[in-house]
């Protein structure tokens, strides 16, 4: 035989076994409303889950990752692209949207997701303990956190009178949120007026709303696209003197005055670890969901020198985390 025969024969041989390698490694999904730009730390974190479990991308693990990029309506076709490519698992991400984009894509999947509201109530699973299904997940329920998110603003900021709410109205969590921070506010004695935006133009046309309304402070609601645009959100605060609260430390960390809430990092890590335990062999339908038990405060004092804030003494010693 010529050595160029040998050769193409050779490399015919070896495909099936390229192909059959390729199998035997299993394939996730990695579903995400938000943008690699600037979502890659959660999607870093989830890697640090699946290594904790013993998985690791391009040694015994391949990753497609699909990301919507702020448009929720993407999100159906996303998942089921991962369902087409053979995917054992699909890590819905973000929030209630990507979870019901990866349920409605595939019946047999397994899903793990991280969401913000209510998985029962979303028809994602059948309880807590026993999600009975093909999916399960990591959840913290901002319900219980917007009221308490009006209360630091009006700790540091006691002149405060109006709060606006920064709301992306397609959020399936988006009422339920906005109306646990309305009644949090009018127990202060506070008033509150909804900016609903879902892009960076309408971010602009609510910051508008804001001024005209004479808002003094912001609450953002817990959306990973509302966290998407961070930096935008913050150079507006900044410039124009707002105390502004962020749902997790990434806003803080941008220059927000303060932050308050689970940590979106843990919550990324638990669900990269999940997915390794149903790639051993765990199931869904038994693993239950998981929730936070601590929240983290924290306050930007880099931003408040700069308001000409003072911090009470009380709120420092609370804090999670200080940046100086």
């Amino acid at each position: 035989m010529r050595r160029r025969e040998f050769i193409i024969g050779a490399a015919a041989i070896s495909v099936p076994f390229v192909a059959a390698a390729q199998q035997r490694t299993p394939l996730v999904g990695f579903l995400n409303s938000a943008s690699p730009e600037t979502y890659r730390f959660n999607a870093d974190s989830f890697r640090e889950g699946l290594a904790k479990a013993g998985f690791i991308e391009g040694r015994n693990l391949r990753i497609e990752e699909r990301w919507a990029r702020g448009d929720y309506a993407a999100l159906p076709a996303l998942a089921a692209d991962l369902v087409s490519i053979g995917v054992a698992a699909i890590a819905a991400t973000g929030d209630v949207a990507s979870a019901r984009a990866a349920q409605q894509a595939s019946s047999t999947v397994p899903v793990v997701f991280t969401i913000g509201g209510d998985p029962i109530r979303f028809g994602l699973i059948e309880s807590i303990n026993r999600p009975g299904g093909n999916v399960t997940g990591i959840l913290f329920n901002p319900n219980v956190l917007g009221a308490k998110r009006i209360e630091l603003v009006r700790e540091i900021a006691p002149t405060v009178s109006r709060v606006a709410l920064l709301m992306n109205p397609t959020n399936p969590n988006v009422k339920i949120e906005e109306a646990d921070a309305v009644a949090g506010a009018k127990t202060l004695g506070l008033e509150t007026v909804t900016l609903n935006a879902t892009n960076p133009a309408e971010i602009e046309t609510a910051f508008k709303q804001l001024l005209s309304a004479k808002a003094d402070a912001i609450i953002t609601s817990t959306d990973p696209i509302i966290l998407d645009r961070r930096e935008q959100i913050v150079a507006f605060a900044f410039q124009h003197k707002l105390p502004l609260v962020g749902f997790v430390l990434q806003f803080a960390a941008a220059g927000a005055l303060l932050s308050y809430g689970p940590s979106i990092s843990w919550m990324y890590r638990q669900a990269g670890n999940y997915i390794g335990q149903i790639l051993k062999g765990a199931k869904p339908a038994e693993m239950p969901v998981l929730q936070p038990t601590q929240y983290e405060l924290v306050i930007n004092l880099k931003t408040a020198k700069a308001f000409g804030v003072t911090v009470p003494p009380t709120l420092l010693a609370r804090a999670d985390e200080v940046i100086e």
